[in-house]
C-alpha cells in the first residue's frame, strides 16, 4: 500500500486486508521517507557532503523512528545512482559522482533503516534504487538511455547497489533506462543473472512507479508482453501499472510464465513481511501505542538537535576571500534575494511527510538569534521570471519590475558594510523531471549579483540549490560562496551559525562543480587519454575556450581553520598480494578556529591490463584538530583496495607501480609511490 501514512488509516486499512481477505495476509505500508520523514535532513547530496557516515546512519534512524510511528514499514530509499551530470535533477537525491564513498553512504542508510533487525518496531525495510545506472542519462535527461560497457559498469556504476546488497538491503527498485537494449525492469541478466545470481540478493524487486507500462513505450512488447518479461526476469512486484494483475493468470495458463516463478515472487514479498513481523502483529504496536505517544516521536528535540547538527555539517564553503566570514554582528548587514524569507524550499524535494510551514527560514533564526530589525532586507528579484517555468513550479512572484526590484535591494546594500546575497533554486528545479540545460543562476539573479558588486560591498552569495551549478562569474567576482544545498527543516538555524562563526563549515562537495555547461559530463576519476593535457601544445586533449580542469573538484571544501599536509609517508615502499602498507601523514590546523578535516586517500594504478583512472577515492578520515593542533592520520592499504573489474570480468589486484595521495580534495598532488609485487 502507496503513501498512506497516519496510524489510525493504516490500521483500519490493515484490519480490512485481516479480517476480510481470503489468506488474511498482512499488507505492507511503503512511502518516499528519503531524507527523513516529519523532521526534515538536508537533501542527500547534502548530507553526503557531511564525510559523516556515521551521522547519516544516524539520520536515517531518526527518519525510520518517525516513520514508524506513522504506520510505515517500508521507504523508497537510498537512491545509490552514481551522477556525473548536473544537468539531471535527480543528483539532488544521491551521494554524488564517487563509487566508494556512494558505497559507504548506501550502507550507512541501510543500517539506519533496517537498524539490524526488522522486527525491531523501529525499523523499516530499506530499498535500494534505481537499478540500475539511472544516473547515466543521456544528456542528463531524466528517463533516457543509459548506455556503457559492462567494464565501466562493474567498476564505476555498480559498487554501491551492491554495496547495499552486502549491507542486507531487504528490497531492490528497477530502473526506468534501458539497459544493453532492455528496460532495467524486464532485464534478466541485470536482476536475475547479476543482483541474484552474483551478488546473491534474496529480498524482493519492486518496478518504479508504472514503469512495466512504461516498457511498451519502449518498444519491447505490448501489454501481455511487458508483463511476462518483467515477471520472468525477476521483477517480484508491479507497482501502479496493474499489469501483473491483468496479464499473469493467462500467461500462466499459456505456459509463458511458470507456476513456480509466479511462486518464487510471491515468496520473497511474504518472506519480507515476515521479516518485519508482519504475520505475529499486523499492525507492528500501533494499536497498544497511544496517539500521543506516537506523536510524540515526531519532531523530537533530539532530532531537530541532529537535523540542524546535519544541516551544518553539509555545508561547503566555496570561497573566502579576505575572510570576509564570519561575519560579525557589530556591522551593518543587508541580507537578499528570494530565498532569505523562505520556508518551503528548504525542505528540497521528496520531503515525504515533511511539512516546510515547520521549517525554519534564514530570517526567522536571524530575528532569533539577534532580535527583530537588526538587519536589513530586500527581496532583489523573483527566484525565476521566465512565466511557463514559473507556473509549472508554483512559484509566488512579486509584481514589481526586475529594475524596481534591483533597485531596492542596492538601496539596501549601500546602506550595510556588508552584503548577503541568498539565492538559487526552488526545491522544484531539482529532483525527478527537473532536468535543466542551463545551471547558472536563473532569472534576473546573476543581474541582482553585478548590481550587488557594483556598490563597493563585500558581497557573499549563500547558495540553496540541489545540483552544481555553473559558478563561473560569481567564484571571479564576488568574496565569498556558501553551499548549503537544501538544508532541511533547521536550515534557518544552521546557517545563520555558520555564516556568524558559531559553526565552522566543514563540508565537502561528493560531486564536481563545472566551469560551464560545455565541460559536462565532468568528474574528477576520469580516464587519461593518449594525449593529455600539455600547456603550448595543440594536439592535446583540451577546450580552446575554457581550461580542463573544474571550478570546485570533487572533495574541495573550504573553512574557517587552515590546514597543512605533511609529505604522505609509507611504511614500506613495497606491498606483498597477501600484505599491506601503512600510508600517513600529519595534518596541522594553522588558523584560528577549531575545525574538522576531511583527510581523503586516493590511489593511481599506474599500469594496467586495462586503462585506469587518474584517481579513486579509496579512504577518508574526519578529524576535529584545535588551533595549532597537529594529527598524524594513518590509512592501511590493502591488496583488495587495488582490485578492479578486469576486462574478462574477474575482481582481481594486478602487480606494479602505485601511486598513493593524501590530501585535502581530489585534486591533491601529496603523493608517494609504492610497488604491489
Amino acid at each position: 500500500m502507496l503513501n498512506t501514512y497516519t496510524p489510525s488509516a493504516v490500521v483500519k486499512l490493515q484490519e480490512l486486508a485481516i479480517q476480510k481477505s481470503r489468506l488474511k495476509i498482512p499488507l505492507i505500508f511503503g512511502f518516499d521517507t528519503i531524507h527523513g520523514h516529519r523532521t526534515i535532513f538536508p537533501i542527500p547530496l547534502g548530507l553526503s557532503a557531511t564525510w559523516d557516515v556515521g551521522l547519516i546512519e544516524r539520520t536515517a534512524q531518526t527518519a525510520a523512528r518517525e516513520a514508524a510511528a506513522d504506520g510505515l514499514s517500508w521507504t523508497f530509499s537510498p537512491m545509490v545512482d552514481i551522477a556525473r551530470d548536473p544537468r539531471w535533477g535527480r543528483v539532488a537525491e544521491g551521494a554524488g559522482e564517487d563509487p566508494y564513498l556512494g558505497g559507504e553512504v548506501a550502507r550507512a542508510m541501510v543500517k539506519g533503516y533496517q537498524q539490524g533487525d526488522l522486527r525491531n518496531p523501529n525499523a523499516i525495510l530499506a530499498c535500494v534504487k534505481h537499478f540500475a545506472m539511472y544516473g547515466a542519462a543521456e544528456a542528463g535527461r531524466d528517463y533516457n538511455t543509459t548506455d556503457m560497457s559492462r567494464q565501466r559498469m562493474y567498476n564505476e556504476y555498480l559498487p554501491p547497489y551492491k554495496a547495499a546488497v552486502e549491507a542486507g538491503a531487504g528490497s531492490v527498485m528497477t530502473s526506468f533506462n534501458e539497459i544493453d537494449g532492455m528496460p532495467a525492469t524486464g532485464n534478466k541478466w541485470l536482476l536475475d543473472d547479476l543482483l541474484r545470481g552474483q551478488w546473491g540478493f534474496s529480498g524482493f524487486v519492486v518496478t518504479d512507479y508504472t514503469a512495466i507500462s512504461e516498457m511498451t513505450q519502449h518498444g519491447v512488447g505490448d501489454k501481455t508482453k511487458v508483463a511476462e518479461l518483467a515477471i520472468n526476469a525477476g521483477s517480484d512486484m508491479d507497482m501502479v501499472s496493474a499489469y501483473y494483475h491483468d496479464e499473469l493468470p493467462a500467461l500462466v495458463r499459456s505456459g509463458k510464465v511458470k507456476e513456480a516463478t509466479i511462486d518464487a515472487s510471491c515468496r520473497r514479498i511474504l518472506e519480507a513481511k515476515y521479516k518485519l513481523g508482519l504475520f505475529s502483529d499486523p499492525y507492528r504496536g500501533l494499536r497498544a501505542r497511544s496517539e500521543t505517544e506516537l506523536a510524540g516521536q515526531m519532531m523530537t528535540p533530539a532530532a531537530l538537535a541532529l537535523s540542524k547538527e546535519a544541516a551544518i555539517k553539509s555545508m561547503v564553503l566555496l570561497k573566502n576571500d579576505g575572510e570576509v566570514l564570519p561575519l560579525s554582528a557589530s556591522k551593518s548587514i543587508a541580507f537578499i534575494g528570494p530565498l532569505v524569507q523562505n520556508q518551503r524550499d528548504l525542505v528540497g524535494s521528496w520531503s515525504a511527510a515533511g511539512d516546510w510551514r515547520k521549517a525554519v527560514s534564514l530570517w526567522n533564526a536571524l530575528e532569533e538569534k539577534f532580535g527583530k530589525d537588526k538587519f536589513l532586507y530586500a527581496l532583489g528579484c523573483n527566484l525565476v521570471d521566465d512565466e511557463p517555468l514559473r507556473t509549472t513550479l508554483n512559484l509566488p512572484v512579486d509584481s514589481r519590475t526586475p529594475q524596481e526590484l534591483i533597485s531596492e535591494a542596492v538601496q539596501a546594500a549601500q546602506r550595510a558594510d556588508v552584503v548577503v546575497a541568498v539565492l538559487g533554486e526552488s526545491q522544484g528545479m531539482s529532483g525527478e523531471a527537473a532536468s535543466r540545460t542551463d545551471i547558472g543562476l536563473l532569472g534576473n539573479q546573476a543581474e541582482l549579483l553585478k548590481a550587488l558588486k557594483k556598490t563597493g560591498k563585500p558581497v557573499v552569495l549563500v547558495l540553496m540549490n540541489g545540483r552544481p551549478l555553473a559558478l563561473q562569474w560569481e567564484n571571479d567576482n564576488l568574496d565569498a560562496i556558501l553551499e548549503t544545498w537544501f538544508a532541511g527543516t533547521q536550515a534557518g538555524h544552521a546557517i545563520a551559525d555558520v555564516l556568524f562563526g558559531d559553526a565552522n563549515p566543514s563540508g565537502k562537495l561528493t560531486v564536481t562543480f563545472p566551469r560551464n555547461i560545455g565541460q559536462i559530463p565532468i568528474f574528477y576519476n576520469h580516464k587519461n587519454t593518449g594525449r593529455p593535457f600539455q600547456a603550448r601544445q595543440k594536439f592535446t586533449s583540451k577546450y580552446l575556450d575554457a581550461p580542463n580542469e573544474p571550478l570546485y573538484p570533487f572533495g574541495f571544501g573550504l573553512g574557517y581553520s587552515a590546514f597543512k599536509y605533511s609529505e604522505v609517508a609509507l611504511s614500506s615502499p613495497e606491498m606483498a598480494m597477501d600484505g599491506a602498507i601503512e600510508a600517513s601523514v600529519t595534518v596541522s590546523n594553522t588558523g584560528k578556529f577549531a575545525g574538522e578535516e576531511v583527510v581523503q586517500l586516493y590511489i593511481r594504478d599506474l599500469v594496467g591490463s586495462v586503462t585506469r583512472p587518474v584517481k579513486e577515492l579509496k579512504g577518508f578520515k574526519k578529524i576535529m584538530l584545535k588551533p595549532g593542533e597537529s594529527k598524524e592520520v594513518k590509512f592501511t592499504v590493502t591488496p583488495n583496495m587495488l582490485a578492479f573489474y578486469n576486462a574478462d570480468l574477474q575482481f582481481a589486484a594486478e602487480p606494479g607501480g602505485f601511486h598513493v595521495f593524501i590530501g585535502e580534495s581530489s585534486a591533491t598532488n601529496n603523493k608517494a609511490a609504492f610497488t604491489l609485487k
